[in-house]
């Protein structure tokens, strides 16, 4: 309709250039791309100076992701209207989307000749700071860019012409990078300073910045001192208390003897100061009746530890921390935050301390007389938080890991009757909010895995599954829940019920990069390949957003005058650019996008330009990936020695990078081999090689070289067999490729048109003998029923996705290969040639047929796995009845359904692609 209406304005009026811009929104936005940039070149290039075609044409040049041209607009505008203030302006924020910070400084200070205002004034002086931080070299950034702004802000000063807050954040950050400390105390300190009133203790906060920078340990001790006993709960405060303390009294400090102490005051330099401090925010607290703040408390149990480390005896004078924690948790045992408070201080308890700890709290926890289970049970909601407190406090101190798997049954026992208890406290919860027993089945649920885990028993799971479907139909906004539910089914190998669960989390913004990875890992490997391409999508349209949203973000700053943001928006930027998630998506949405579309019908020659892939360019930035996920996203209450720690971290990323490097290589070396030029042979020519094959890019030799070194390293790496933990780092594909044998067989595949000449038996019949091998690896039941119990064998699965990904990379080598020999047999039946030629001719047509055969086996075997699987009556399967009531056996079910409907829809997807491959491969005449 809208190009409709443009046409009809265009045809009375041939050159009103807002409809022509309008007409061109119209078409790119109905995919007509290449249409609406020629109608809007069409305008540009006649300069329009009308507010409503440059205004159209800025959004047509966003939604193009072309904002450099944006730039040129408001160049020429200003040109022929040099007056105009708005177009200045529209210029300087068409500059910041693009990056141009000279240009932006010198747009800044024309603004500012032509509008004498102060904003315009320091948007150069901060496109100034830019250049600095954009700076490759630190000498010019330190000697130039930062020194000139300093001058420029200096000269506004001594004018009195500051008279915003934002100019003196700026003029404060500047002399902060120049490292000019002092300096920028005294800002902070003078008049200046005194606008500094946007955020709470805004002045103490940067001052406290300074004396740190500067190493003045008096004055930070004062200032904090002073800010403690107006606000006795802030944590940061009590930490900058103890830090300079701890490095006053190793500098042996004194106190002058005439005068203040510090330019803040009073100092205290010794651990009997210290102590008497603490034991005065102590006293205050206990006067109180009510309202209790709990940072005096936590302070007393931070400086136990720290004087502890320190090897000091006056930790003693403070208390014993198991006494302390009980009085603690007698005050606050009812805030669902006493668990994460004293979880840090657990390590003060000896290991003989910690059955007595339990005990004494569980004292202190009001439960109902045991009811004829013999599980006493809170009265009320505040009793009910308190014993939850001290069950994830025992789970933390490692008690429930101790259990046998008698003991573990029990305690899962008893977990579910204070879940199914607690439940009543939430009959009137809305279904946003959580039930405040949910902890309990979550916890169950753990010690179900930890079961799991050690007796490899998959009835646990399965009974574990339950419990939370169970869980999550009385509290369907617990993001906990879903999140180990979702690890549980890819685990399993389902990944049809985790699109659901992922989509319910409701990921927003940068979590799609934080959880992200949570998804996209088993989204291809399990073979649900419409739901894949899905969930890369959900992740890419994010980063793909994140350059022009940040753009935005930064404009936004500029307006209303936040500096000190900028930097952090681009850094935000550059993170999420360089993230390892963000590589892997995009490499596994390319190769998932191949192995889908790529065949004879639409050849893989085309499939590669349209993703505009260039086998020659490594476009990840190695150096530079962040692994930006969050690790620590599920819930756990696992002791120190079963904790995520730094080694996991760096063993994942380690091995993601890995993984990652194969898949890359392996999408390059595609491209490679559908660039393959192979001419006619020709008598004249001298570049051809025997058989008309034409020489080889020296990119594939290199890239094959690059495959084989990381495929050595990825065989080391896996070698090593690090295990995480559970709700930890989740494992790479790697390990599974390997085992499975594709790895080995797709690198011999992309050699193939290396060696064509050289084409034997011998080579071949390797191949066919490693793809026959990857088969047989398929093969198994993904299902299977036991003495009454169902077996899972998910990793069946991987391997018949690592099989069609083979089978795909063989079928486009294949073609390449048949397109050389075509020529060769036509030659063949006109005249004798040579036995080398005609046996590879031979061999190759052997070749085709074998493999046609394996690809039938493939196939009987997806179709058995179907009939079996349909076949199969998991309703009738024996659960354990005893330990499980009627309900929970029935969302059993429901997760046991899921998993077989999961299998049911994987080997479907697989065997239509495996299908696809067996068609385009009778097609392949060799």
């Amino acid at each position: 309709m809208a190009i409709q209406q443009a046409d009809k304005l265009l045809k009375k009026h041939k050159d009103l250039h807002c409809a022509k811009v309008l007409k061109a929104i119209g078409l790119q936005r109905t995919g007509k791309q290449d249409e609406a940039f020629t109608l809007a070149q069409e305008v540009a290039v006649l300069e329009p100076t009308d507010d409503n075609s440059l205004q159209a044409l800025t959004i047509l040049y966003r939604e193009m992701h072309r904002p450099e041209l944006v730039t040129k607009l408001y160049e020429a505008a200003v040109r022929k209207v040099p007056t105009s203030e708005e177009y200045h302006s529209h210029l300087f924020m068409a500059y910041a989307r693009v990056g141009e910070y000279k240009k932006m400084q010198q747009a800044g200070m024309a603004l500012y000749k032509i509008v004498p205002k102060n904003p315009y004034y320091f948007w150069s002086v901060m496109s100034l700071v830019m250049q600095s931080i954009s700076a490759q070299d630190e000498k010019l950034s330190q000697t130039m860019f930062l020194p000139l702004a300093e001058r420029m802000v200096e000269k506004m000063v001594k004018e009195e012409k500051i008279e915003a807050e934002a100019e003196v954040q700026l003029y404060f950050m500047i002399l902060e990078r120049l490292g000019k400390y002092v300096e920028a105390l005294e800002v902070v300190q003078g008049p200046l300073g005194e606008k500094l009133t946007s955020e709470l203790q805004s002045r103490e906060n940067k001052c406290m910045m300074m004396y740190r920078r500067l190493e003045r340990w008096a004055e930070c001790n004062a200032l904090s001192c002073k800010l403690l006993l107006k606000n006795p709960d802030d944590w940061q405060f009590y930490l900058l208390y103890f830090d300079s303390l701890f490095h006053l009294i190793d500098q042996s400090w004194t106190p002058p003897q005439e005068g203040a102490h510090s330019a803040e005051g009073e100092v205290h330099a010794s651990t009997a100061q210290a102590l008497s401090f603490m034991e005065d925010r102590i006293a205050t607290e206990e006067a109180k009746e009510s309202k209790h703040l709990r940072g005096p408390y936590l302070a007393r149990l931070e400086l136990i530890r720290r004087l502890r480390e320190r090897s000091c005896p006056e930790a003693q004078q403070l208390g014993e921390p198991l006494e302390l924690m009980f009085q603690f948790f007698v005050k606050f045992g009812d805030k669902p935050c006493c668990i994460t408070d004293l979880k840090i201080f657990l390590d003060l308890l000896t290991p003989d301390q910690h059955v007595q700890f339990i005990n004494r709290l569980m004292e202190a926890v009001p439960l109902c007389a045991p009811g004829e289970d013999g599980v006493a049970l809170p009265g009320d909601t505040r009793a009910l938080q308190r014993h939850l407190c001290v069950t994830q406090l025992s789970r933390s101190l490692g008690q429930q890991h101790a259990l046998n798997t008698e003991g573990k049954l029990g305690l899962i026992k008893e977990l579910k009757a204070h879940y199914q208890h607690g439940l009543q406290f939430g009959k009137s919860c809305l279904k946003t909010e959580l039930q405040f027993s949910d902890m309990y089945c979550l916890m169950a649920a753990h010690v179900y895995v930890d079961l799991w885990l050690e007796t490899g028993e998959s009835n646990m799971l399965w009974q574990c599954l339950g419990l939370l479907e169970e869980g999550l139909s009385n509290s369907s906004s617990n993001a906990q829940f879903k999140l180990l539910l979702l690890l549980l089914y890819c685990r399993l190998g389902a990944f049809e019920p985790v699109v659901d669960l992922y989509s319910s989390l409701d990921a927003k913004h940068v979590q799609h990069d934080t959880i992200g990875y949570l998804l996209t890992r088993y989204a291809e490997s399990l073979g649900q390949f419409a739901a894949a391409s899905q969930s890369c999508n959900f992740s890419l349209r994010f980063f793909h957003s994140n350059q022009k949203d940040t753009s935005e973000y930064i404009i936004q700053a500029y307006k209303y005058g936040a500096f000190e943001k900028i930097p952090e928006f681009i850094g935000f930027r550059n993170r999420l650019n360089h993230s390892l998630h963000f590589a892997q998506v995009r490499t596994e949405r390319m190769l998932l996008d191949l192995f889908l579309e790529a065949d004879i019908s639409s050849p893989l020659e085309e499939s590669v330009k349209s993703m505009s892939l260039c086998p020659e360019e490594d476009d990840i930035p190695w150096d530079s990936l962040r692994d930006n996920r969050d690790l620590t996203v599920l819930v756990s209450w696992d002791p120190k020695d079963r904790q995520l720690n730094e080694e996991h971290r760096q063993r994942s990323l380690e091995e993601d990078t890995l993984w990652l490097r194969l898949r890359s290589l392996t999408l390059r070396l595609i491209g490679c081999v559908s660039a393959l030029s192979h001419p006619p042979a020709s008598r004249n020519s001298e570049k051809t090689t025997e058989n008309g094959v034409a020489a080889k890019p020296s990119s594939l030799q290199s890239l094959l070289s690059q495959l084989e070194n990381t495929l050595n390293q990825a065989t080391q790496f896996s070698e090593k067999q690090l295990q995480y933990p559970f709700v930890g780092p989740v494992a790479s594909r790697l390990a599974q490729a390997l085992s499975s044998g594709c790895c080995q067989c797709q690198l011999s595949s992309l050699q193939l048109p290396l060696h064509l000449q050289e084409l034997e038996a011998t080579g071949l019949g390797s191949l066919l003998h490693t793809s026959l091998y990857m088969l047989e690896k398929c093969k198994g039941d993904l299902l299977e029923v036991k003495d009454s119990h169902s077996m899972t064998q998910h990793f069946l699965l991987e391997n018949l996705v690592y099989f069609v990904e083979t089978v795909c990379i063989v079928l486009w080598v294949s073609n390449y290969c048949g397109s050389v020999l075509r020529p060769l047999k036509s030659s063949l039946q006109k005249k004798k040639k040579k036995k080398k030629e005609a046996s590879t001719v031979t061999v190759g047509a052997e070749f085709s047929s074998s493999l046609q055969s394996l690809l039938n086996q493939a196939l009987e075997h997806i179709k058995s796995q179907e009939l079996s699987l349909t076949a199969l009556e998991l309703g009738a399967l024996s659960l354990e009845a005893q330990t499980q009531s009627e309900a929970e056996a029935t969302f059993t079910k429901t997760a046991m359904d899921k998993v077989q409907s999961s299998y049911l829809r994987s080997l479907q997807e697989i065997g239509e692609l495996l299908k696809k491959r067996a068609d385009t491969l009778k097609s392949l005449k060799i």
